[in-house]
């Protein structure tokens, strides 16, 4: 499937486990995200994202969003919107 850089992780929150990405292009909740790293390769569904800890139901370029993941990602992993 085609895919289009959306963003990169920040942080990953182990304890959660949830990861914290900064975007370079919009999401919203129900897309299809692909993150890729060294040792990253995990896809999600969003389920839910934040922003500033408040729930929303899009994100635009330059925020940074929070998402609950599967597997462990690490900061610098690639995100991928998969359309």
């Amino acid at each position: 499937m085609p895919e289009q850089e959306v963003g990169v992780v920040t942080h990953y929150f182990g304890h959660i486990p949830a990861a914290a990405i900064t975007l370079s292009k919009p999401l919203k909740v129900g897309d299809v995200i692909h993150i890729k790293g060294h040792t990253t390769d995990v896809q999600v569904t969003i389920a839910s994202m934040q922003v500033q800890h408040k729930d929303v139901k899009e994100a635009k370029a330059g925020d940074s969003i929070g998402i609950g993941v599967s597997e462990k990602c690490r900061e610098h992993d690639k995100v991928y919107k998969v359309t």
